[in-house]
């Protein structure tokens, strides 16, 4: 995730749902020149903020030791453009974990409108590709900036717990 394609989370369920944020600005370089004078944020952005919500709520599910990746997009679905000023709300919905990977359903809606839906499938790559993406402290970093643990609950409605080895790398820094 060099970039995030979401600004942060509002609910966060441990294994089955998440719910994140995208303003959509002016200020982003993001918004295509393809209709002069008619800016919109790009469907392929609006998938990856999508997937971003998903990958990070497959990635919790076992403490974020494994690397979560986008393998296929198996539908996508838009119904109007994402332009300035709107808010997208991103909901995804874990509908199966296996050991190799999961399956997900993807929302995105202004206000009350269902603007995209998209159905992507996550794959869990093995120790034999495990190129880190981020250095630990900072992954915990961004999570913490995306509100997750602020939000986030397990089953049982407590909070969901900052992974032991996430807050290592953390304190070896300071």
């Amino acid at each position: 995730m060099r970039w995030f394609w979401i600004d942060r989370f509002v609910e966060f369920h441990h294994g089955t749902k998440a719910v994140a944020v995208k303003a959509v600005n002016f200020g982003s370089d993001a918004l295509t020149d393809e209709l002069p004078g008619f800016p919109i944020l790009p469907n392929s952005l609006i998938v990856e903020g999508i997937a971003q919500t998903g990958g990070l709520l497959i990635g919790e599910f076992r403490g974020f030791r494994e690397r979560v990746v986008l393998a296929k997009i198996v539908k996508a679905e838009f119904h109007f453009p994402a332009t300035p000023g709107m808010v997208l709300t991103y909901t995804a919905s874990v509908q199966d974990i296996r050991n190799d990977g999961a399956y997900c359903l993807g929302r995105s809606t202004v206000d009350d409108r269902v603007q995209a839906e998209v159905e992507l499938m996550f794959a869990h790559l093995d120790e034999r590709n495990q190129r880190a993406l981020f250095e630990p402290a900072e992954f915990l970093r961004l999570l913490r900036m995306l509100r997750l643990f602020e939000v986030g609950r397990k089953e049982d409605g407590s909070p969901i717990d900052i992974p032991e080895h996430l807050l290592e790398a953390e304190r070896r820094l300071l």
